[in-house]
């Protein structure tokens, strides 16, 4: 049974939140505050317990959940998707920016956030056997372990930009839509404004950078083609 852990200072949703991913065969652990969420995380972090995703939302008293996202790469690599209230395009772009996975705006649809936890859970806990094999490259991206490498150097990804890597590896030199790459990576339908995809494409771009001036070529109208 997957773990998950929301953070949310709204503690009627939470309840309600809770009690329809239980029903739906996910634990699910709940707190209040962003001081809450970090200390939770850490309490957990070399247990067997740490949780399998986090739930965040942006407006939280004591930490707000971007300054969350700024702590969490010295806690944990869990990854999160962030509740954000609707219209608040800035935030979105700003958590996703901080290594984000996902979003959800609120009020949010508890099937709706069931649909993304279990899309964020399957990528990260693919098997074995339903991994291809990917072309030779300067990247090496170990899909067991996650672990990314280029020039046998590791690499600092999130869990999502590990799999746009691995999309666009697969494709090596083929420019790859933006809409294929947001149905089959962030698992949503492209949408109009949705700059999503783009912000992660443009944190990929600056970890690969230092070692090939243009490694993610943006095509104009097109998408996005791997050039390593």
């Amino acid at each position: 049974m997957p773990n998950i852990l929301i953070g949310d200072d709204d503690e009627e949703l939470t309840q309600l939140l809770q009690e329809y991913l239980h029903n739906h065969d996910i634990h699910c652990d709940c707190v209040h505050d962003g001081a809450a969420v970090i200390q939770r995380l850490k309490a957990v972090a070399h247990d067997d317990s740490a949780y399998d995703l986090l739930v965040l939302d942006i407006m939280m008293p004591k930490i707000d959940g971007l300054s969350v996202l700024r702590q969490l790469p010295n806690i944990s690599d869990i990854p999160v998707i962030m509740l954000t209230a609707k219209g608040e395009e800035i935030d979105r772009i700003i958590g996703l920016e901080l290594g984000a996975d996902d979003y959800i705006t609120k009020p949010c649809n508890p099937r709706e956030l069931l649909a993304r936890i279990n899309a964020v859970i399957k990528r990260t806990n693919t098997t074995t056997s339903e991994h291809t094999p990917l072309p030779e490259s300067r990247l090496h991206l170990d899909q067991n372990q996650r672990v990314c490498e280029i020039d046998g150097v590791a690499l600092q990804v999130t869990g999502t930009e590990f799999d746009l890597l691995v999309a666009l590896l697969k494709q090596k030199g083929e420019v790859v839509s933006k809409a294929w790459l947001s149905e089959n990576v962030l698992q949503r339908e492209l949408q109009p404004f949705d700059r999503s995809l783009d912000v992660h494409v443009s944190r990929l771009r600056k970890k690969l950078q230092p070692f090939h001036d243009e490694p993610i070529k943006a095509v104009r109208g097109k998408g996005y083609q791997l050039v390593l």
